[in-house]
């Protein structure tokens, strides 16, 4: 299984401890600002990739020779860093991505942020969008096993489309059968596990899957 980390270009302070990712990621990607943030950490990028606007050139001097591949792009162009970095990712077929530094800063990067998790999925990859806080994934229709995390152990489940149809869930604190949840609406927000381990499902619609803490 072939496992891609991204980090970009959003606020450093929401980023979780990067090197605790070093054993399942197989290739670290550096989005602008996001390649310093990784060498910064200790860890060398496999691409470093952007316009790097974001950062001094002492910076991008440093991170060009921290990087095992430099690529610089035009300020002024059709895709984000961001997106850049997922062709990149995308070129090496992989089966899981992880998004960091993609949240919080401007509110029309994270919400565009999010949406791409749906071009991820398009594709077949599971793509997971992770800050210290939270840790979102996103699902379409099937069943699915989720287990409790000490790190995140809210639990929420919001439409991503107009309705989910048939959402099911079991070992909840507060559970549901073959419930109908429609764009807009909290029903589902702020669950938990009873025990280790629980199930839902749903036969229609995109569902949004995000664990939370609230420190």
């Amino acid at each position: 299984m072939c496992t891609v980390a991204i980090v970009g270009n959003g606020p450093s302070d929401l980023i979780p401890d990067l090197r605790s990712f070093t054993e399942p990621v197989d290739t670290w990607i550096g989005a602008d600002r996001g390649a310093l943030t990784l060498a910064e950490n200790g860890i060398r990028p496999d691409y470093a990739v952007g316009d790097f606007d974001s950062i001094t050139s002492e910076e991008k001097a440093f991170v060009q020779g921290q990087a095992d591949l430099f690529r610089m792009y035009p300020s002024e162009k059709d895709k984000t860093d961001l997106e850049i970095a997922l062709d990149q990712a995308y070129a090496l077929n992989p089966e899981m991505i992880y998004l960091f530094g993609v949240t919080g800063g401007r509110l029309d990067h994270e919400l565009i942020n999010v949406q791409l998790l749906f071009q991820m999925m398009d594709r077949g990859i599971q793509g997971v969008i992770m800050d210290w806080q939270n840790r979102l994934e996103i699902m379409s229709p099937g069943r699915y096993e989720v287990y409790h995390d000490n790190r995140y152990p809210s639990i929420s489940f919001v439409p991503f489309s107009d309705r989910v149809e048939g959402l099911t869930l079991d070992g909840f604190y507060y559970p549901l059968t073959e419930a109908s949840v429609a764009w807009g609406s909290t029903l589902c927000i702020s669950n938990k596990l009873i025990s280790n381990y629980g199930t839902f499902s749903h036969h229609k619609g995109i569902l949004l899957l995000i664990k939370s803490n609230d420190e």
